[in-house]
Parts: C-alpha cells; sequence; structure tokens
C-alpha cells in the first residue's frame, strides 16, 4: 500500500500547491468568484464536468449500478442532461448579464426586490451539498487509512478550504482541472475496462445476472422522473452550476464548452453503472451496495493503479466541495450579508482587494462551519434530498420563467417561492423526506402560485425590461468589467 498511499500525498499536496498559485493571481473580485470570466473551452469544460461529477456520481453511480444493473446510469445520466439543456437553452444568456450570484440576476430581472428571500434559499441548498461532499471523505480515507471518521472529515475538509480560500475560484479552476484528468484516467481508463475484465467480460456478466440489469429502464420509471425534476431541473438553476458559467470568456465558450462537459456526463454515468454491474459479479453479497465502489478498488486493481482509482475518487469529492463552497459563501457574502448591511456600492478606495478580503473570509468561516456540520451528521441522504427539493420547489419556476416569460412579475416569484417552498416543507412532513409527492406537488404549486399571481399584478416595469434586455444582449454597467480590471492572466485555451 506504500505506493497508493505516495500517490495519494501527492495528489493532496499538489492541490496545496494549486491553491498557492491561485491566490497571486486573483486581485480583485472577478478574478477571485468567476476566474477574471476568461477561461477557455478546454477549462471550462474540464472545470465544468468536474463540479457537477462528485462523489455520489462516482461512488453513488457505481452503488446504483451494483443495485440495479446498467439503468443505474439514469442518475448520472439526468445530471447531464440538465448541463446539456443549461448549456445549449441558456448559459449563453446567463453568461452575458456579467452577475456573480442567481440571486443578482432576479433582481436584475424583476426589479431589485427578489435577492434576499431567494439567497437564503440557495445559501442553504449550497450549504448542504458542500456538508454532504465533506462527509464523503471520511469513506474515502477510511478505505485509504483506516481512520477515524471526524478526523478524516477534518483532514480533506482543511485542505478543500485551504486551497478554496487562498485563490477563490482561480485556485478551485486549476484544482479542477487536474480532478477532471485524475477521474478520467481512474474511472473511465482504468477501473472500467480492469472491472469488465476481472468479472469475465460482458457475456460472463449477462450469464451470471437476471436479465433486468440490462434493462434500459429497469430501475423503475418513476424514479427515472424524479431524477429529472431534481437533478436534471437542479443542474438549470444551482448557483455552483451558475457560478461556473459565469467563468466563461464568452458565450460561445459557455454554449460549447457546456456542452462537451454534458456529454462528457453522460459516458461517466454509463461508466459508473458498468463498474457496478461488473462488481455484483464478484462481489454479490454486499450489505451495502455504496461499498462496491470501494471494495472493487481495493481488491481487483493492482498496487499503484488502487491509488490513482482512490485519487479519482479523492478528486471527484473535492470538485463538488469546493464548488459547493465558493457557492455558498459567495451567496452568503453578497446576496445576504451585504443586503442586510444595505453594501450596495463598491468603495472608490481600493473596493476590488477589499471585497477579496471579504470573501476569502466569508469561504474560511463556511468552511469552518461546513466541516463542523459535516462532522455532526449522520443521515446525508436525507439532508441533500431537503436541500434540492427546496432549490427546485422554491426556485425553478420564477428562475426559469424570468428568463422565458416577459410577463412574470416580482410579485409572482417572491408568491412562487414561499409557496413553492412551504408546500415542499408541509409535503415533506406528511409523506416523508424521501417521498416524491413533495417535489412533484411543490413544484406545481410554484408555478400554479407564479402565473396567477403574475397575471393579477401589475406588469414588470418597462424601464427594467430594457435594462434586463440590454444586459441579455452583453451591453450595460458590467459589460465592459474585463477591461476595468487588472490583466492577471491571459484568457485559457
Amino acid at each position: 500500500m506504500a505506493v497508493d498511499y505516495a500517490v495519494i500525498v501527492v495528489y493532496l499536496a499538489g492541490m496545496l500547491a494549486m491553491g498557492w498559485w491561485g491566490m497571486r493571481r486573483a486581485k480583485s473580485k472577478s478574478e477571485f468568484l468567476v476566474a477574471g470570466r476568461r477561461l477557455g473551452p478546454s477549462m471550462y469544460s474540464g472545470t465544468m464536468a468536474a463540479i457537477v461529477l462528485g462523489g455520489a456520481s462516482t461512488i453513488g453511480g457505481v452503488g446504483l449500478g451494483y443495485k440495479y444493473g446498467l439503468s443505474g446510469a439514469w442518475m448520472v445520466f439526468t445530471i447531464g442532461l440538465g448541463l446539456l439543456a443549461l448549456s445549449v437553452f441558456f448559459s449563453a444568456r446567463i453568461a452575458r448579464l456579467k452577475v456573480y450570484t442567481v440571486s443578482e440576476m432576479l433582481d436584475l430581472r424583476y426589479g431589485g426586490r427578489a435577492g434576499l428571500i431567494t439567497g437564503v434559499v440557495m445559501w442553504a441548498y449550497t450549504l448542504m451539498l458542500a456538508v454532504t461532499s465533506t462527509i464523503a471523505y471520511a469513506t474515502i480515507f477510511d478505505v485509504l487509512f483506516d481512520m477515524n471518521r471526524t478526523v478524516a472529515i477534518i483532514l480533506g475538509g482543511s485542505i478543500v478550504v485551504a486551497y478554496s480560500t487562498l485563490g477563490g475560484m482561480w485556485s478551485i479552476t486549476l484544482t479542477d482541472m487536474v480532478q477532471f484528468v485524475v477521474k478520467t484516467i481512474g474511472v473511465l481508463l482504468l477501473l472500467l475496462p480492469i472491472a469488465v475484465v476481472k468479472a469475465g467480460g460482458f457475456a460472463e456478466m449477462k450469464a451470471r445476472l437476471p436479465t433486468e440489469y440490462f434493462a434500459p429502464f429497469g430501475i423503475g420509471g418513476e424514479t427515472i422522473f424524479t431524477y429529472v425534476l431534481i437533478y436534471t431541473f437542479g443542474m438549470l438553476i444551482g448557483q455552483d452550476i451558475w457560478q461556473r458559467v459565469f467563468t466563461a470568456r464568452d458565450d460561445k465558450v459557455a454554449r460549447w464548452g457546456g456542452t462537451v462537459a454534458g456529454t462528457y456526463c453522460l459516458a461517466y454515468a454509463l461508466a459508473g453503472a458498468v463498474v457496478g454491474t461488473a462488481a455484483r459479479v464478484l462481489y454479490p453479497d454486499l450489505a451495502n451496495a455504496d461499498d462496491a465502489f470501494a471494495t472493487i478498488v481495493k481488491d481487483a486493481l493492482p498496487l499503484g493503479v488502487r491509488g490513482l482509482v482512490l485519487a479519482a475518487a479523492l478528486a471527484a469529492v473535492m470538485s463538488t466541495s469546493s464548488g459547493a463552497l465558493i457557492a455558498c459563501a459567495t451567496v452568503a457574502n453578497n446576496d445576504i450579508w451585504q443586503r442586510l448591511r444595505g453594501a450596495v456600492t463598491r468603495r472608490a478606495d481600493g473596493g476590488p482587494h477589499d471585497e477579496v478580503k471579504g470573501n476569502r473570509l466569508f469561504i474560511l468561516a463556511m468552511g469552518v462551519a461546513v466541516v463542523g456540520i459535516a462532522i455532526a451528521l449522520n443521515n446525508v441522504v436525507e439532508a441533500l434530498t431537503v436541500a434540492y427539493n427546496l432549490l427546485v420547489g422554491g426556485l425553478l419556476v420564477p428562475i426559469l420563467g424570468g428568463l422565458l416569460w416577459k410577463r412574470g412579475t416580482v410579485h409572482g416569484a417572491l408568491s412562487s417561492v414561499v409557496v413553492g417552498g412551504l408546500a415542499v416543507i408541509a409535503l415533506m412532513a406528511k409523506f416523508g423526506i424521501l417521498a416524491n409527492e413533495p417535489i412533484y406537488y411543490g413544484l406545481l404549486a410554484s408555478l400554479v402560485t407564479y402565473v396567477a399571481v403574475s397575471l393579477a399584478t401589475r406588469p414588470t416595469d418597462e424601464a427594467v425590461l430594457a435594462n434586463w434586455r440590454e444586459r441579455l444582449a452583453g451591453r450595460g454597467p458590467e459589460a465592459d468589467e474585463q477591461r476595468t480590471e487588472p490583466e492577471t492572466v491571459p484568457a485559457t485555451p
């Protein structure tokens, strides 16, 4: 195991080095929060794929393959579909807005009164996403070092908090690119073919497993539909995803780079399901399906390769954790704290540097909170389900309505958030957190409320809509942001 340990240690040291490198380049708010809005297609595609393919997509995706066969790919597949939909239909408009948060977009569209309440909902979602990603370190470090759960969470969480605090989005982007390469090599090029060979090939797998393991819809139509509602729609509106869109150099990079990343997610989904299916052949009696990834890595892979594949799992967790952390801190600072303080203008005496310091402090504070909650929390599935239900049930309709329907109003948006959020909470209390009814009926209540209240109230002021159209076209107060801030790093290829 010494070689495997060495691979992991070198990988973790490299993550910290990337954080230090990024710190030297994050000299303005734009550089720190959205990498100066200058990522080219290759780096944008890699970092976008890294953020959406986390521990749930890797360890959980293999677990679903172990339990359901090839149809276990549907969870990660719907994530890829959501990223494709975002990239093709919305990313160009989002990138041209030149904002930092989803709530800022809602303020632009509806006239400046929707940000605080939507910011609170988005903050809760990103916080729980960061927490559940951080908890996954316990599983990986337990396999690696037989480490105590609390120590594992503190170790993994501290490394992510360190490089994220140092360099912000630049550090996270650079580490994401390394993580993307490690995941591609570790999971797609090494684990996938080795697992299939160890299981005797596809012919042997089909001979030893029930037919439903190879049925495309074996996991169940209702489950697939729920995945679409939660994950596909969640990809369209999450702050962690939008903040990556904001890093694109232009709208073409956002569209085509995101399309490449979405396509990569589809391949990753199938790979995880195949690995899980192979693990079912090799280890048919595992008590917990989520143990399939660690078991096949530990028992079936040769020395050195095992360390690289475990590094790939660690990379998957770290990419999601760091992306959720900076999103959580950005929302907490820009959408909640500054609004409560009434700080809506930038100081003239070195404001960008002060803003970098403020955002850095918020990442550190949110990171400490995330590690603390991760240590105390046990049921991560329920926590993440609550977060996604509130996100989709409360924010999907007003966000997509603002992008697609001119007649939507601020009163309709706020009512939709409140009614949808309360409906989700009430239905989870009645049917259970993991039930499908909360997201089904909560989303329906949000849609009906949005349309009814918008039609019953005064249309959005034409001046607000005119400013909105200007920003969608890439013009407005923030359009020349890149030219007014320091040119510290050239555009990536």
